[in-house]
């Protein structure tokens, strides 16, 4: 039996963050908004990204369906890390 080792945990804390990204980014093109700066984990989702409560509703749709999370069940997240951290129950 094969135990994921902790590069193996990283792999998929990476893939994690980086499919987040490009959710964030899809939401945002579809919508016809630009990013006002890269996406980094400590990006705030409204100020720095410049999502608004509909983009937010759209993520937490995104969110519910893929990972069965709700992003929003305890508290606001405010940064892309705060998401990520409910996907990854960090």
């Amino acid at each position: 039996m094969h135990c994921a080792g902790s590069g193996d945990f990283n792999t998929i804390k990476a893939f994690l963050m980086e499919e987040l990204v490009t959710i964030i980014k899809t939401i945002m093109e579809n919508n016809d908004k630009n990013i006002k700066a890269a996406i980094v984990a400590d990006s705030l989702l409204r100020t720095d990204i410049g999502m608004d409560s509909l983009d937010l509703a759209e993520l937490t749709v995104i969110i519910e369906d893929r990972y069965n999370v709700d992003i929003f069940e305890s508290e606001y997240p405010e940064t892309v890390m705060d998401v990520w951290k409910k996907i990854s129950n960090e």
